[in-house]
């Protein structure tokens, strides 16, 4: 572990987990829209990367959670491959986070709680969405969710095709905007989730 002197002020502390929540708390107080947007990456079967915005929804003690249709894109590539990637990028306060690590279902009573935390029209919009799936129109759309609010009421119980992910990481880099591009990177590492964290500083 690199020396705490190394890594003071915003990079200070222990766990990377910390200084994630940390700065996610500035950029809640900063941001204009969705301070928790985060590019998340995945490969398909061939290897070809994707990505795209979704919301993170929960820094865990030692993993990063989201939530989407388990039929999406996204979902079949992280379910063929077990990985993905992330990053965070705040403008406002010149900062980002990259992630990546495996990645495992959150399918039980915290995606159940949080789905149910949703406002009604999301819930339905969860259960009417064919995510990723080709879509004729608006008006199709909004007949499904039309559909769905007779037949489920006011109170939709979660979707068993919607629910969470969750990245445990084995890197992490932290990294904030420095003058004339002399930018200051940490990289957390370990060998797998039960090994201890190393920091390395790089260069920009």
């Amino acid at each position: 572990m690199a020396r705490e002197a190394e890594r003071s002020g915003i990079f200070a502390g222990e766990d990377p987990f910390a200084i994630a929540r940390a700065w996610l708390a500035e950029a809640e107080a900063a941001e204009p829209n969705d301070p928790n947007a985060m590019a998340l990456a995945t490969v398909d079967a061939d290897g070809l990367p994707n990505a795209r915005m979704v919301l993170l929804k929960e820094i865990e003690p030692a993993a990063f959670v989201f939530y989407t249709n388990y039929g999406s894109a996204k979902a079949r590539e992280i379910e063929q491959a077990g990985k993905a990637a992330f990053v965070m990028h705040w403008k406002s306060l010149r900062r980002q986070i990259r992630a990546r690590g495996t990645v495992s279902r959150e399918d039980g009573p915290q995606a159940d709680a949080y789905y149910r935390s949703r406002s009604l029209p999301s819930r339905l919009g969860a259960w009417a969405s064919r995510q990723s799936e080709p879509l004729a129109g608006r008006a199709t759309l909004m007949a499904a969710v039309a559909r769905i609010a007779a037949l489920k009421g006011l109170d939709p119980d979660r979707p068993p095709f919607w629910g969470g992910y969750r990245i445990v990481p084995v890197e992490i880099e932290f990294w904030a905007d420095g003058a004339n591009r002399l930018h200051d990177r940490f990289r957390w590492t370990r060998a797998d989730p039960a090994a201890p964290w190393s920091v390395t500083r790089l260069n920009p």
